[in-house]
């Protein structure tokens, strides 16, 4: 037996050294592993909440499961944290999410004990029932599989997908509901209004209590366990057909809800679940922050609330301080106002990110005119589809990488119909730490495929302010404005509004035998790099394109006649995009200037700061100015 004389959390290598500890000594586990989490995230950020609130569930998962040949799937990864230190990463936590270090989310390819990669949301019990399903046919009996999903996250369509299929196939499945009421923001929806019911319910209460009373007491599967068994579902299913069980109705065994931060009892019930076979679902209710006040009184704030004092709380990180330009987030959010405080026909839709994108600034002001749909980008975008049909002008945010999630709504619904639906693409290009799940590099190529679509990238924050206007001007059909996470270039951003012609660009600065042509906010490292260059007496012309589509073609024309050298440069892959685009154009009208693409290359990017990735790919002022530099030397 392991004494606790060095913290027994410094004595648990992994799952197989946890397993060796007697039940009650599992609280002091959790609060050993509570306090890591919160000291190693406090100087190293990430996200907290999630996986404060999970820390008792993690612990039972793997002291009564054998992992890693028992296979845990977490849904999202913001609660994996614990999982990670449990797993033999506790020595390198201090490295999650940074440059070279490990992810912060399940990467298979960091641990065995990882066991799919997961980034977005609601993937959980579809991956996880494609495991069983495997187990089963491989005929490995006793593998359990398990899928951890949250009730953010089961707003999202695709989980549904994968319940209503495990449900028919009767797998071997064990679904864990960790019901918080919260995603990022709060949970919004039917589903988590009935979640909350059940959570409230006297009768469910009252027979949970006494159904895993005698679950507890049971040392094994016998005949005993399965007359408890058929008894409890008898009871489960006469009550819970009064209330009309979404999950019993589907064909899961539903038991709980449960207490979640009761590690001895959750161990308990999960000993005594791993002997029912079938799909199940285990509802377990529990607080996202526990054991950090602050996290649990300001739950999203502290979702990844950046650095922050252990000890008081107080917040250390600020992105943009006083007399420095805005986030891109606030100066949408703010303009959003503006816009429809002007324009009735406006409504802005968001798929749980209405802090994250600032439309809960506008949703304070106007709240019949903001919707937040949950984690269901498909809904959201066919939802802003039915809105413009009917003649309002819905703004639809979704991160870039969360869009590709409701890329075949984009086309269908939206721009087959040529509806005027305003996309806000925000986080594109690079966003750091969270690495290649998050990146929004692909936009730029997936949208120009699309017709109907105009498609743009403001350069600053006045010309976001300026397309946010001119997309609702006048009905110029589907509309995706992408602009990057953080703050810009500009202080003095808020002025009045003036429409963009559209397909326009506009010219930064003159030059000779050089033309630079480049589009969205890498424009602003570019004219630093333009000054460099005139010190090497290259003098390039510098075109803010605005328009990926449709392209300023009389600008075009213009340069390719005029100058012969050309180098376009963007945020995003270079397949496909906004150089692709320009090399399309010059092989179409066969002229002879000699052309460079600057960009991301075609591999997935892990993380680190947006600095250190984009010095890495040569989309920073030093790595722009040598690829021009060369690309002037040659012969």
């Amino acid at each position: 037996m392991l004494e606790n004389t060095i913290g027994l959390l410094d004595q648990i290598k992994d799952p197989t050294e946890l397993r060796k500890l007697r039940i009650d000594q599992l609280p002091e586990v959790c609060s050993e592993l509570r306090d890591f989490i919160i000291d190693a995230v406090s100087t190293n950020p990430g996200h907290l909440g999630a996986s404060l609130g999970v820390v008792e569930l993690t612990v039972a998962l793997h002291y009564v499961f054998q992992t890693p040949y028992d296979l845990l799937v977490w849904d999202v990864g913001h609660q994996a944290y614990g999982h990670k230190i449990l797993t033999g990463r506790k020595n390198v936590f201090h490295t999650n999410r940074k440059y070279k270090g490990i992810s912060g989310f399940p990467k298979p390819s960091e641990s065995i004990y990882d066991t799919f990669g997961v980034g977005h949301s609601s993937t959980s019990i579809s991956a996880a029932l494609g495991m069983a399903v495997a187990a089963r046919i491989k005929e490995e009996k006793d593998r359990k599989i398990v899928a951890i999903i949250g009730d953010g996250a089961l707003s999202g369509g695709m989980a549904f997908e994968g319940l209503n299929n495990a449900a028919v196939i009767k797998s071997d499945l064990l679904v864990i509901l960790n019901d918080n009421n919260m995603a990022i923001d709060p949970n919004v929806g039917g589903m988590n209004n009935y979640l909350l019911k059940i959570t409230k319910s006297r009768t469910y209460n009252r027979l949970k209590q006494d159904i895993w009373e005698g679950l507890g007491k049971l040392n094994g599967f016998g005949p005993k366990a399965r007359r408890l068994v058929q008894k409890t579902e008898q009871a489960l299913k006469s009550a819970l057909l009064k209330q009309s069980n979404l999950f019993e109705g589907m064909g899961f065994r539903y038991f709980g809800p449960v207490d979640g931060h009761d590690v001895v009892y959750l161990t308990e019930v999960l000993r005594s679940l791993s002997y029912i076979s079938g799909p199940k679902l285990l509802h377990v209710v529990t607080k996202k922050g526990k054991g950090f006040k602050q996290a649990e009184l300001r739950q999203t704030e502290y979702h990844a609330p950046g650095k922050f004092n252990k000890h008081t709380g107080e917040l250390l990180d600020c992105e943009c301080a006083v007399n420095k330009p805005p986030k891109f987030q606030n100066v949408f959010g703010q303009t959003m106002i503006e816009l429809a405080e002007k324009n009735d026909r406006i409504v802005a839709i968001t798929p749980a990110m209405p802090s994250g994108c600032s439309l809960n600034l506008m949703m304070e002001k106007m709240p019949d005119r903001v919707f937040d749909v949950g984690i269901a980008e498909q809904h959201a975008v066919t939802f802003s589809a039915g809105l413009a049909i009917q003649g309002m002008i819905p703004y639809c945010n979704i991160y870039s990488t969360f869009m590709q999630r409701a890329y075949d709504q984009v086309i269908h619904d939206v721009a087959l119909q040529n509806l005027q639906v305003v996309f806000c693409l925000d986080r594109g290009g690079l966003v750091g730490p969270d690495g290649a799940t998050h990146h929004g590099v692909f936009d730029l190529a997936y949208m120009r495929l699309v017709p109907n679509m105009i498609v743009v990238a403001p350069m600053d924050e006045i010309e976001l302010r300026n397309m946010l206007f001119t997309s609702q001007n006048e009905n110029h059909g589907p509309f995706s404005i992408r602009y990057p996470r953080g703050c810009g270039c500009v202080i003095d951003w808020q002025k009045p509004m003036e429409a963009i012609p559209i397909g326009k660009s506009r010219q930064i600065s003159e030059g000779s035998g050089l033309a630079i042509l480049t589009i969205g906010t890498v424009g602003i490292q570019t004219s630093r790099v333009i000054k460099m260059l005139q010190k090497d007496e290259i003098f390039a012309a510098h075109f803010d394109m605005r328009f990926v589509k449709p392209l300023d073609v009389e600008a075009l024309h213009m340069i390719f006649t005029n100058y012969q050298r050309v180098v376009t440069i963007e945020d995003g892959v270079l397949l496909g995009g906004f150089g692709s685009a320009v090399l399309e154009f010059k092989s179409d009208h066969r002229y002879n200037a000699r052309l460079k693409r600057i960009g991301l290359p075609d591999q997935f990017i892990d993380h680190g700061t947006t600095e250190e990735l984009y010095r890495d790919f040569g989309l920073d002022q030093q790595g722009i100015y040598k690829t021009v530099k060369a690309f002037m030397l040659e012969e």
